[in-house]
């Protein structure tokens, strides 16, 4: 066990940061993991959550099982991916983030024994405490293959790290989504939508207007707060 590992162990119960709302260390630095199925989807589903873990000083790493290639207009897939990137990679530096793109393709990703192992092992180089990716229900498959891979490297690896769900474009894409944890992003609203609106071939607009606007603020009046993220946190045991 790491010592980052008998920190929390010590202090908090063996992973049982419970409450991703608690989590403000400041003596030791934490590795947050976010995978999403393409770019925007980590920033606009937790980039609240994933800023204010950067701002406290933890490491924070987005991974994009795809760059996006197939939703840019006017473009092929090489060109797409390009400017897609580009738009990550910046979204990344104002959420104070490192991007990794893991190389499946934008509206043909699959889930077999081959990537398995590659998501697999990625998440085992990066040691992270906490991972967060999309939630298994939802209506695009490239966020049910991204969500996949990640559930099965937490089996397979042990329970090694906190995995909690994050939702996006609720009852469009996310479905059946019930909060067990929430994270107050009033002071971090703003940097998220700068992180946002860096995906400027998305469309910004269109993004919060898919239901992110109203969520942050539902889930903000559940949580007792102006703004919050919302997740759904497996159980270590």
């Amino acid at each position: 066990m790491t010592n980052r590992r008998k920190f929390l162990a010590n202090s908090l119960g063996l992973f049982s940061v419970a409450n991703l709302s608690e989590i403000s260390y400041k003596e030791k630095k934490l590795k947050v993991l976010c995978i999403g199925g393409h770019p925007d989807d980590p920033e606009s589903g937790c980039g609240g959550t994933l800023s204010k873990f950067s701002s406290q000083g933890h490491s924070v790493t987005v991974a994009y099982l795809t760059t996006g290639e197939a939703n840019v207009s006017g473009k092929n897939l090489e060109e797409a991916a390009k400017v897609r990137k580009l738009e990550a990679e910046n979204a990344c530096k104002i959420m104070n983030a490192k991007p990794v793109f893991l190389g499946q393709i934008d509206g043909a990703t699959f889930v077999n024994a081959e990537w398995r192992k590659k998501v697999r092992d990625f998440i085992k180089s990066e040691n992270p405490d906490i991972v967060f990716t999309h939630w298994p229900l939802d209506t695009h498959p490239d966020h049910v293959a991204a969500s996949i891979m990640t559930h099965d490297a937490w089996i397979v690896l042990g329970k090694t790290f906190k995995l909690s769900y994050y939702e996006v474009c609720a009852g469009d894409q996310t479905q059946l989504f019930h909060p067990n944890e929430y994270v107050d992003i009033t002071d971090f609203q703003e940097q998220k939508r700068k992180a946002v609106y860096c995906h400027v071939s998305q469309n910004p607009l269109d993004i919060y207007a898919c239901g992110h606007t109203a969520s942050e603020d539902f889930r903000g009046r559940e949580f007792g707060v102006k703004a919050a993220e919302a997740f759904i946190t497996m159980p270590m045991k």
